[in-house]
């Protein structure tokens, strides 16, 4: 086998080196040639084409100064989008990330220096929010597209809305309890003057108002006998006992209407309030996209973060592979009946509950509510996509 064969050891290694990333010294960006060792570089320095594409050059460096700087930015910024989103994130780990693609453009080509020269002109030029720690400097994204301004724009919108129905409901609710004490009597005291028929009499204050209606006065001496006292003090404590629970039921009646009213207007209000997001963290979900091919498609992951309301960083149970997808990338997961759920749409949003059983013609479900205000309460026909599997 001869040397110069190309299936021979060296051939083979030199095809292997040549597909790898090598040393940033022996790269020319004009050339966009990368050499492998510095004899390489030294020979492709004296070449023709080299000093051909110097002499272009040198004719207006700034020019192409200024096309690899532009160039640099944007790939990079691209990467710093794409990869990390608005993300706080250390400079050095989205430039290794960089670099690693082989025909990328080169820093050495560019305006600045050093990685920490362009993190500041990120800062200064506001593309990046940049602060330096003790560990060095971090970068984070600042997303200037449109759509993702009219997407926070719309969120405010909507929850500004909330604000005001909250609002309209505290006043509903003021507006009832004023209603309800409306009817309400209220009893004024009745002040008399003290009369002391003996002046060896002893004086005695009963504080307890209550009280003097189940008990029977104190005995004051007197010329009455003791046929006299049991009938004066029997009378008005049977008169008195027939009043307070009359009154009693019509504020209890009264309480109770003004509560049935409040939790109707809740009803409706829950009823209605649907949004078009539904991703709630630590749920269990099924990837339905084929984007990401067979190794990803129909598997099951539990929502570790919600970014922004409609896309979700999921961790997958099998592998454990984290992954960033929008909700339209993901449906819910029914269990078994008797399992724990968490509703994700509806008057019911954030509450625990119990799946009872499930309706597969209607593709419905019957669940039983853990937490909140209505805790106990059976719900029919709640359709698959408001629910989820706990995790």
């Amino acid at each position: 086998m001869g040397k110069t064969d190309f299936l021979s050891p060296k051939a083979i290694a030199n095809r292997i080196k040549s597909k790898g990333l090598q040393k940033l010294r022996w790269y020319c960006q004009m050339c966009q040639k990368q050499c492998r060792d510095e004899n390489g570089f030294k020979c492709h320095c004296m070449s023709e084409s080299h000093q051909r594409q110097l002499l272009l050059a040198s004719e207006n460096p700034q020019q192409f100064m200024d096309y690899f700087s532009e160039e640099f930015r944007n790939d990079f910024l691209e990467l710093l989008r794409r990869r990390f989103g608005t993300k706080r994130v250390h400079n050095n780990i989205v430039y290794n990330e960089y670099i690693s693609h082989r025909e990328h453009i080169h820093m050495n080509a560019t305006q600045w220096e050093t990685l920490t020269d362009f993190t500041k002109w990120l800062g200064r030029e506001g593309f990046c929010k940049v602060d330096e720690t003790p560990k060095g400097w971090y970068i984070q994204y600042i997303d200037r597209d449109p759509e993702t301004i009219r997407r926070q724009q719309e969120q405010e919108k909507k929850k500004k809305q909330d604000l005001d129905d909250e609002e309209k409901t505290a006043r509903f609710i003021e507006e009832q309890v004023r209603r309800g004490l409306e009817g309400k009597e209220q009893e004024a005291p009745v002040y008399t003057e003290l009369n002391r028929e003996n002046d060896e009499e002893k004086v005695v204050f009963n504080l307890n108002k209550g009280a003097s209606t189940s008990a029977a006065p104190q005995p004051k001496p007197s010329l009455l006998g003791p046929s006299g006292l049991k009938t004066a003090g029997t009378a008005p404590t049977a008169k008195r006992k027939e009043i307070p629970p009359a009154s009693g039921d019509s504020r209890e009646k009264k309480r109770k209407t003004a509560l049935e009213e409040i939790i109707e207007f809740e009803e409706e209000k829950k009823k209605s309030a649907r949004t078009d997001y539904w991703l709630q963290p630590e749920i269990v979900v099924k990837i339905i996209t084929k984007k990401l091919g067979e190794k990803y498609h129909k598997k099951k992951a539990v929502v570790k973060e919600v970014i922004n309301k409609y896309t979700a960083v999921v961790k997958l149970m099998d592998s454990g592979d984290k992954l960033k997808l929008d909700q339209t990338h993901l449906e819910t997961v029914i269990p078994a009946p008797g399992k724990k759920v968490l509703v994700l749409n509806g008057g019911y949003r954030g509450n625990e509950a119990t799946l009872v059983c499930i309706n597969e013609k209607t593709f419905s479900a019957t669940i039983l509510i853990e937490s909140g205000p209505l805790t106990g309460r059976q719900v029919e026909g709640v359709p698959y996509e408001d629910i989820s599997k706990r995790a």
